[in-house]
């Protein structure tokens, strides 16, 4: 427990950089599973392996984006607990955390295997890749559980402010990772596939070291049988907590995938094109995703403690960080984009580089508005505030579907360029709207207990 942070007292921003230090530098190891499978396929099998690839990635973030949202909704309760000092439900919802997990995992896993060939199939995958992009998916699925196992150990750790220890066991399974990469896809001649059991693997051992860690040193995420009990209450809360994240994520993936279809309709290069992009800008993207991930921590650890007052300052603080971070990679991308798109694809088609780098600078330009967003989002689900996240996601997927019917056609693969940003600015002002509501309210209560202390 000498790890964990708590984050109801001491210094607000202290705090937050603290444990967003490490949840940073794993979740840039994390995307190192991702960028060496892309450097390696593109550069070792060429652009057609590395379009399958690419043609699977909104399939495969809306399986792991809704379990990865239901695990991190089971985090933000136990993070409640842990804030307000209550082990006894603390624990009782890391059991049911547990239980509920799994019962994901094997949904998860069945309904996606029987839906895979329609949905790659719908989604316009060109006939020369559909074979290996469904081999791909495939692997990921019956392994899944994998995945779904890491985050929920993670999660449960970074609710009661350990982010250290999710990232050394990271460390070490992406080096594993990266080099049975290269003895599958390049020794063993395995194809796309390779690099898929590659990162099955690597992840079988964080899980195994997460697992271990929590049994030594960390015993408060060790249920006893004792507290596997029956709450309603306390099951409709992470459920509903859970949910209302794994929709947030699942309608989000859902309408990528959609605008996938899109993408997939302009052929292999622009495929190829688009998933360079996509890459380039997940990287960026990984410091607004991990403040506004300690900021939900944060948020949420300070809720159960009944501190309001540092929740709000918490989000000051948060969307700073995020505004300075959008600056720094605007500078960078502008300026390196065609280096960058050509080391990690190999390519030298200009097509593909042309097509990649006006979807970089349209997308990273309006990360200003994506930090805020991403904060406050994040932030309400971890202070109960479930309602207009969701309704914000819903909002996101009814305009990429507007995107593909409208833009696309009319405009091009320009149209997929500046549909995100469209909708980072329709979503921000939704949930700046419920920000308001939340603060005015909270000003109100304090105006109320001030009052009644005085009478």
């Amino acid at each position: 427990m000498k790890n964990s942070i708590n984050m109801t007292e001491g210094n607000i921003l202290k705090n937050l950089i603290y444990f967003a230090i490490p949840v940073l530098i794993g979740n840039i190891f994390q995307q190192l599973y991702n960028v060496a499978d892309t450097a390696i396929i593109g550069n070792i099998l060429g652009d057609s392996a590395l379009a399958a690839v690419g043609a699977s990635a909104p399939v495969y973030g809306l399986l792991i984006g809704f379990a990865g949202g239901l695990t991190n909704g089971f985090a933000v309760v136990i993070a409640r607990y842990f804030g307000a000092g209550n082990e006894r439900e603390m624990k009782k919802s890391v059991a049911l955390t547990y239980i509920l997990s799994a019962v994901i995992a094997l949904v998860l896993t069945v309904s996606s295997l029987a839906i895979l060939h329609p949905l790659m199939k719908s989604l316009k995958t060109p006939d020369e890749i559909i074979a290996d992009t469904e081999s791909y998916m495939r692997i990921i699925i019956l392994f899944s559980a994998v995945t779904i196992a890491y985050n929920m150990l993670a999660g449960m750790m970074r609710a009661i402010g350990n982010s250290k220890a999710p990232l050394y066991f990271l460390i070490i399974s992406t080096f594993v990772n990266i080099g049975l990469d290269f003895l599958f896809v390049k020794g063993f001649d395995m194809g796309v596939s390779g690099a898929v059991y590659a990162t099955v693997i690597s992840q079988g051992v964080s899980v195994v070291l997460c697992f271990i860690y929590a049994l030594k040193k960390c015993d408060i995420l060790v249920f006893q049988k004792s507290e596997l009990v029956y709450d309603k209450a306390l099951l409709s809360d992470l459920t509903s907590t859970g949910l209302s994240m794994g929709l947030m994520y699942a309608i989000v993936s859902v309408g990528s995938v959609i605008l996938q279809g899109a993408v997939n309709s302009f052929g292999t290069s622009t495929i190829t094109a688009h998933t360079a992009a996509r890459k380039i800008d997940d990287i960026f993207m990984l410091p607004l995703g991990t403040i506004a991930l300690a900021s939900s921590t944060f948020a949420s650890q300070n809720y159960g403690a009944s501190r309001t007052d540092r929740v709000k300052q918490g989000i000051k603080c948060s969307i700073i960080i995020a505004e300075i971070w959008s600056a720094f990679s605007v500078a960078v991308c502008v300026l390196f984009r065609r280096p960058l798109i050509q080391a990690l694809t190999g390519t030298i088609d200009e097509a593909v580089i042309f097509a990649a780098s006006k979807y970089i600078v349209w997308n990273i330009s309006f990360f200003f508005v994506l930090g805020v967003l991403l904060v406050l989002r994040s932030s309400l689900q971890g202070i109960g505030r479930k309602l207009v996240p969701v309704t914000g996601s819903i909002v996101e997927f009814l305009l990429k579907i507007l995107a593909v019917a409208v833009l696309a056609p009319q405009l091009g693969y320009f149209g997929i360029c500046i549909c995100e940003p469209i909708i980072w600015a329709a979503c921000a002002v939704i949930v700046l709207i419920d920000y308001s509501i939340f603060i005015r309210k909270t000003d109100k209560k304090a105006v109320d207990r001030k009052l009644a202390v005085a009478v």
